[in-house]
């Protein structure tokens, strides 16, 4: 069978914070029936969809849709709220995409620019001024991947060299994944090995101004990375390293930023992990981790079906005579398994109903009526090494303000994973020491002793933890983490 090329997924409708001029953000008031700019985070009501319905080189036509499904209205005397438009012209907006990499806002109908005082926010004037500039930052999870749709393919940190070259055709590596931090208007690159991208194409160990990008956010989800002095980041040379350089061309510096995927590795109960052989056949052979053995996991939270997505470009599909092949589209039926879980292990039901096992011969195949020891799998995590958790109510990170773990804040902090045994993991701090808990279902990040916590796969990027105590985290209104649910609710599930 000749190799699928990877392509990837097609990006959603940019969602992005925008911050203004005094860095506080652009507010959805539930209660209020307006809109601030008051909030000093980004939080989901703090979170905008960018609709787009006409776009050019350095403009796009836009309307603004809160994550409640409501639209930015602008009114005839400047005021500023919140509904449904009313005509076709009413709540669009035409947005300038600046030098800087700002973002000015200006009313289709009126021609006066979106503006905030600090705290409140009007479109009564049509003068620019410094007041009307909005730096937006992407609201989607910091952890992530860069696709470069020029060079048909994912930057990826170079542990050898210390630099990060665009040369990955398929993001399955760790090494493709990396930190996105938001600090002081800049953004910082973070290896999974945590160094930093520089302005001087090398990898350093501490974040500073060297390491400091202003992003440039255009919709589709593509974004340009300077130094704001000239220098954009695009892939150059022979080994297409992400460097600096004044004369990107042809949209050299464009690249498409996407949440990192999941991807993982299943083992038989003999210990043996699936790999995908001869181009399309899935067996049980491989003692050790090798790019074949490794697998996309998609899935949406909606359903409990699961699609897994090889490296050669294609899906798990069950074929005749029960038989399981790498050889199926997104499309299909057959691509399609229905996913439980026991005791942290994975047990996949194919279309007709039957179970995934491994035959005498070592093949995946789809036979059995009812599972058994045969027809479990063990799962991990193949390309992340850490975990970076946001749930309902912002990140899972420490607070100089509290010596609790909390569940609010506006940057994660990475949890080390140390595996143990199947769906079993030890939480590490970046520290060193591990994760406790107190009688009271929180957790401490400066534990002297690993503890068990059980990972299970909700979606293609979310999950839920069973904490040492039995009960599932989730996050609490208070900002405290917490573990204490007997349920999976909303609040247990979180985002990776």
């Amino acid at each position: 069978m000749d190799e699928v090329e990877w392509m990837p997924r097609q990006p959603e409708d940019l969602r992005v914070g925008l911050i203004s001029w005094a860095g506080s953000y652009l507010t959805f008031e539930t209660y209020k029936n307006t809109v601030t700019a008051t909030a000093k985070g980004l939080g989901q009501r703090q979170t905008w969809e960018i609709l787009v319905s006409n776009k050019h080189d350095t403009q796009a036509v836009v309307r603004l849709r809160s994550l409640q499904g409501f639209y930015l209205l602008c009114e005839a005397d400047g005021s500023l709220c919140y509904g449904w438009p009313r005509t076709s012209h009413h709540g669009c907006f035409l947005i300038h995409f600046h030098r800087s990499g700002k973002w000015t806002l200006q009313c289709i109908i009126s021609g006066c620019y979106l503006e905030s005082d600090g705290q409140d926010v009007v479109c009564t004037s049509r003068t620019l001024s410094a007041h009307h500039m909005w730096t937006p930052r992407p609201a989607l999870h910091v952890h992530v991947i860069l696709y470069s749709p020029l060079n048909h393919c994912y930057a990826r940190a170079d542990p050898t060299t210390g630099q990060v070259c665009v040369d990955a055709p398929v993001p399955c590596l760790k090494e493709c994944g990396f930190l996105l931090h938001f600090q002081d208007g800049c953004h910082h690159l973070e290896t999974s090995a945590h160094t930093f991208l520089s302005h001087l194409d090398g990898l350093v160990s501490q974040p500073s101004t060297q390491t400091a990008f202003h992003m440039h956010v255009r919709p589709g989800g593509l974004v340009a990375l300077s130094d704001g002095e000239g220098g954009m980041l695009y892939p150059q040379g022979t080994r297409l390293l992400l460097s600096l350089g004044s004369g990107p061309h042809g949209g050299e510096e464009w690249l498409i930023l996407q949440h990192c995927p999941t991807w993982i590795s299943l083992r038989s109960k003999t210990e043996k992990f699936l790999s995908v052989v001869y181009d399309v056949e899935v067996c049980a052979a491989s003692e050790h981790v090798t790019p074949t053995s490794l697998f996309q996991f998609e899935c949406d939270n909606k359903s409990p079906t699961l699609q897994l997505r090889s490296a050669n470009g294609c899906y798990l599909a069950q074929r005749r005579h029960r038989t399981v092949m790498a050889d199926g589209h997104q499309l299909e039926s057959e691509t399609f398994f229905r996913m439980h879980w026991n005791c942290g292990r994975i047990i996949l039901q194919s279309p007709s109903g039957c179970f995934l096992g491994i035959a005498a011969n070592g093949l995946l195949v789809a036979s059995a009526s009812m599972p058994g020891p045969n027809e479990e799998f063990g799962i991990q995590l193949a390309n992340r090494p850490f975990l970076a958790l946001r749930g309902r109510y912002g990140y899972v990170g420490t607070s100089s303000q509290h010596d609790l773990l909390q569940c609010n804040v506006d940057q994660p902090d990475c949890i080390h994973l140390l595996p143990c045994r199947q769906g079993i993991y030890h939480f590490q701090a970046p520290g060193g020491s591990f994760w406790s808990i107190t009688p009271f279902g929180t957790f401490r990040p400066w534990g002297k002793f690993a503890l068990n916590f059980r990972i299970e796969l909700q979606g293609s990027n979310l999950l839920t933890v069973l904490a040492p105590n039995g009960f599932y985290m989730r996050s609490d209104r208070s900002g405290t983490l917490l573990a204490d649910s007997r349920d999976i609710t909303k609040e247990c599930v979180w985002e990776f």
